[in-house]
């Protein structure tokens, strides 16, 4: 076994059909696929993350249409390397053969030297199939982006690679179903989590760890994974009680102002492979259920990490993310508008037929105004404070209170305004004062809505 190839590069998927995870270029009606069978490929840019299968579909592709695939790394050759190996390609197409030049981590090649490429793809020397994890829109120059179709490959799921190992430990051709008769499924779980999305990982990590198995045992267990790997791996069910267990005691952390339970719980769950944004997600649902507006900074940032873990990703992401769990649990609490909300819903349940005042309708023809419509509105910019003595809640619930501000935070400012608010329409309801010195007041010349 040890004069194979790895493990990885045997289990190289053998037709388009094969290839997992990226049915939406493979598939019956995949571009990639539609392409190869009209036999002829456009020049192309593969960008997606380590692992999801850029070089085994270049291969494939060559191959679908006849083409001689060259290899060709930016890491390890320059422009020099490349002009030579383009000029050979030249000499092909003179008789009559197709080159598929595959330049593999193509955004090493700095700007400038891409212009190398462009002559030879203008002229049909060579189909272009680059390989990138960046972004070609920063990575590549507009010179060849003009020249190339940019394919984005999808990151494989966890069930895909999962798929793939197990094929991988049952094939006795290319496999290793004759070195390994089981592999327990808390193992496949560990390799799939070492994997960390890139299949090639995962497959080099489950060769290695049977390759290490002691004696004639051939049943793969997780602590050998674990020893092969060095270290442990924590197991996480991503839809059961553990998953929903860390994340109520990740929420609950923050509730308590407990920074430090609150980053344990956190960390906790991303080395056990949690998705990053499932945490920003409970922390823009706790910024607004357990803060609210006694610091109306907190959704902003809980929204601006969600931001940034997208745009970075892990494991830079982490920092903002701590940065954010860290706010949120000093952050003075308040779930007065979740109290608040709870009551509307309880009184839209009471007064299912709760009609809007004829003060608050909108009067747009003759007919509707006299009917009453609009009629005694008072526009709030006419007057003093800007604030009108008009009662907006249907008559049922007239004067009723939903939202009761807290004595924390910026909630100390929102009671004192709503203090005044409310003095300042019970002495103008007493003075029997309000009207607008303009005429917005009429509902015939009601501002629109």
């Amino acid at each position: 076994m040890n004069d194979l190839p790895p493990l990885a590069e045997r289990m190289r998927p053998r037709s388009l059909s094969e290839v997992v995870g990226q049915d939406h270029l493979c598939g019956p009606d995949g571009p990639l696929r539609r392409a190869v069978e009209g036999g002829a490929l456009p020049s192309m840019i593969l960008w997606g993350p380590p692992g999801c299968g850029k070089t085994s579909l270049a291969v494939l592709l060559a191959e679908g249409i006849e083409a001689e695939l060259v290899r060709f790394s930016a890491v390890l050759s320059g422009v020099r390397e490349l002009r030579q190996v383009c000029g050979e390609a030249r000499e092909r197409r003179a008789r009559g053969e197709r080159t598929v030049l595959f330049v593999d981590e193509v955004h090493r090649f700095h700007k400038g030297q891409q212009d190398a490429f462009l002559p030879f793809v203008e002229r049909g020397d060579v189909v272009l199939i680059g390989a990138t994890t960046e972004n070609p829109s920063f990575a590549l120059n507009a010179a060849l982006l003009s020249r190339v179709v940019v394919f984005t490959l999808r990151p494989l799921s966890a069930e895909r690679i999962r798929e793939v190992l197990e094929k991988a430990v049952e094939d006795r051709e290319r496999g290793l179903g004759r070195r390994v008769s089981r592999v327990e499924d808390e193992a496949l779980e560990v390799l799939v989590r070492l994997s960390g999305g890139d299949l090639r990982r995962g497959l080099t990590f489950l060769e290695g760890a049977v390759l290490g198995l002691p004696g004639n045992r051939d049943r793969l267990t997780r602590e050998d994974v674990e020893r092969f790997a060095q270290r442990p791996v924590l197991l996480h069910d991503k839809s059961g009680d553990t998953h929903f267990d860390l994340l109520s005691a990740f929420h609950k952390s923050l509730r308590n102002s407990d920074p430090d339970a609150a980053l344990f719980w956190m960390v906790r769950m991303l080395e056990a492979g949690e998705d990053p944004l499932v945490l920003c997600r409970r922390m823009v649902a706790f910024a607004a259920e357990d803060v609210g507006i006694a610091d109306p900074q907190a959704l902003q940032v809980a929204m601006r990490t969600v931001e940034a873990v997208r745009f970075l990703g892990l494991p830079e992401g982490r920092l903002a993310m701590g940065c954010a769990a860290v706010y949120l649990a000093l952050a003075p609490r308040s779930n007065a508008v979740y109290r608040a909300l709870r009551k509307a819903a309880e009184a839209v349940r009471e007064h299912p037929g709760a009609r809007v005042p004829k003060v608050l309708r909108n009067a747009p023809t003759e007919l509707l105004r006299s009917l009453g419509h609009g009629r005694g509105y008072l526009y709030a910019h006419d007057l003093p404070e800007g604030i009108a003595a008009m009662d907006c809640l249907p008559e049922e619930l007239s004067g009723r209170r939903f939202f009761e501000p807290g004595s924390r935070g910026f909630e100390v400012r929102v009671r004192r305004r709503m203090e005044e608010i409310a003095a300042l329409k019970a002495g103008r309801r007493e003075k029997g004062t309000g009207n607008p010195p303009s005429g917005r007041g009429d509902p015939g010349k009601l501002p629109e809505s």
